[in-house]
């Protein structure tokens, strides 16, 4: 069944990815910041670390039967992460919060990783969502990911 969404989900969307981020790292004992800036989203510093992390959300909502569908993230995204950073003396990092079926996914890694995994091409890297891909995320210790089970116990 395709679920008719709102007119303003992919606003609503890019809030919760950001609110949820903010409040894992938080709750993880991150000190973090919510911003208004091109290139990132969020500010954290990493527990008993002097590392600063400029962050980047990307959310994504998909429909029932896209849930495996990749991720483009675009070298432009890349460039203006990596320029606020520098602005801020921090490090770029991308966190990528997809809801798919009965799944929230948050996963968080360094741009550095990012593109080490995936380069892609001249303007896009493509961040594929398999069920093949997810287990080698689940294994890769630079990756850290949470995941939310979600479940409409009586819905509308």
């Amino acid at each position: 069944m395709k679920l008719t969404k709102s007119s303003r989900h992919s606003k609503i969307t890019g809030d919760f990815g950001e609110a949820i981020v903010l409040y894992l790292l938080s709750r993880h004992g991150f000190e973090c910041a919510r911003v208004d800036h091109t290139g990132i989203d969020l500010i954290a510093r990493r527990p008993n670390s002097q590392e600063v992390l400029g962050i980047s959300v990307k959310s994504r909502s998909r429909q029932l039967g896209t849930e495996s569908s990749n991720i483009n993230l675009s070298h432009e995204g890349f460039v203006k992460a990596k320029a606020a950073c520098d602005a801020f003396g921090c490090t770029p990092y991308f966190a990528l919060v997809v809801d798919a079926g009965d799944r929230i996914r948050i996963l968080l890694l360094s741009l550095r990783h990012v593109q080490k995994l995936f380069p892609g091409g001249e303007k896009v890297s493509t961040w594929p969502m398999t069920d093949s891909s997810l287990k080698k995320y689940y294994a890769d210790p630079k990756i850290a990911i949470f995941e939310l089970a979600t479940r409409g116990e009586k819905w509308f």
